[in-house]
C-alpha cells in the first residue's frame, strides 16, 4: 500500500525551514538550496511544492503570521486594560516563541517595504489591530480618539520589538516603557 503524504504537512515543515534560514542568517540567505538543506529534504521537494522563491516566502510569511495571531488570540483578560497590555506585551520577543520569530517578522517587514505582495496582508492585518486594540482603548477609556491612540500604541511596540531585537533595550525595560506608554494613553485626555 502506498504511503501517505500529508502535503499541508510537507508545506509547513518547509517554510518553517524558511524561517529558520531567516532567523540565523537573514533573509538574503533563504535560497531554494539553504531550505532543502534545511528542511532535510531535496531541491526537488521544496520545488515541487513552491515554484518560486517568491511563493515560498509568502508562504512562510502566512504561516509566521498565523503563529503570531494564534499567540495574540489566546490573550485574554474581561479587563480591557489588562487585555491590553498583554496584547501589547505579547507582541515582544519575551517569550521563546516570540523571540524565535521577531527576526523572521523583521525581515519580512523590511521586504515588505519593496515587495506589494507582502505588504498588502501587513497593511490589512495592521487595520484590523488597530481597529482592535482602539476597542480595548475605548473600553478602558471611553473619551479620546481611540483609533489615534491604537495605532501610537501598535507603532510604538513595533519599534521596541526592533530596539530588543538589536540589544538597544532590554526585556525588562522594555516591560517598563510598555506600561510606561499605556499609562499615557489610556490616563491622557
Amino acid at each position: 500500500m502506498p504511503k501517505q503524504v500529508d502535503h499541508d504537512e510537507r508545506r509547513r515543515e518547509i517554510g518553517d525551514a524558511v524561517c529558520r534560514v531567516m532567523a540565523s542568517r537573514g533573509l538574503d540567505a533563504v535560497s531554494l538550496r539553504h531550505v532543502a538543506a534545511e528542511a532535510g529534504v531535496s531541491m526537488g521537494r521544496v520545488q515541487h511544492y513552491f515554484a518560486t522563491k517568491d511563493e515560498l516566502l509568502l508562504f512562510a510569511f502566512r504561516q509566521i503570521s498565523s503563529r503570531v495571531g494564534d499567540r495574540i488570540g489566546a490573550v485574554h483578560s474581561p479587563d480591557p486594560r489588562t487585555f491590553l497590555r498583554s496584547l501589547l506585551l505579547e507582541l515582544l520577543p519575551l517569550s521563546p516563541q516570540a523571540r524565535a520569530e521577531a527576526p523572521v517578522l523583521a525581515a519580512f517587514l523590511a521586504q515588505a517595504v519593496v515587495e506589494p505582495r507582502l505588504a498588502s496582508p501587513l497593511r490589512e492585518g495592521g487595520s484590523q489591530m488597530v481597529a482592535f486594540v482602539g476597542g480595548l482603548i475605548a473600553q478602558a477609556r471611553p473619551d479620546g480618539d481611540a483609533e489615534r491612540d491604537a495605532m501610537v500604541l501598535l507603532a510604538f511596540v513595533d519599534g521596541l520589538m526592533m530596539q530588543m531585537l538589536i540589544g538597544q533595550v532590554d526585556a525588562l525595560s522594555a516591560v517598563e516603557l510598555v506600561d510606561h506608554q499605556l499609562e499615557r494613553v489610556l490616563t491622557c485626555r
